[in-house]
């Protein structure tokens, strides 16, 4: 987990989903609060995915991201 979180990119990814309400945690969002490539910020979510950060659920055309281990939170407040 820590190795997926290393990267700056991908701690302010899960510090952004952190933040978003469930009607706005799509990678659309996401991108536009990073001001980065859409596959740029696809690449870091599925990094985040495939360590078990967090999920991604189909909502008609987009996905909304949200943590799924708590683990996560704390971590994520003992790094900053």
């Amino acid at each position: 987990m820590l190795k997926a979180l290393a990267h700056p990119v991908r701690m302010q990814i899960v510090e952004i989903i952190s933040g978003l309400t469930e009607d706005n945690c799509s990678v659309t969002a996401i991108q536009k609060i990073l001001g980065l490539p859409q596959s740029t910020v696809s690449q870091h979510l599925q990094i985040l995915r495939d360590r078990g950060i967090i999920s991604g659920e189909r909502r008609c055309v987009e996905t909304c991201y949200r943590i799924v281990d708590d683990r996560i939170k704390r971590i994520m407040e003992i790094l900053k």
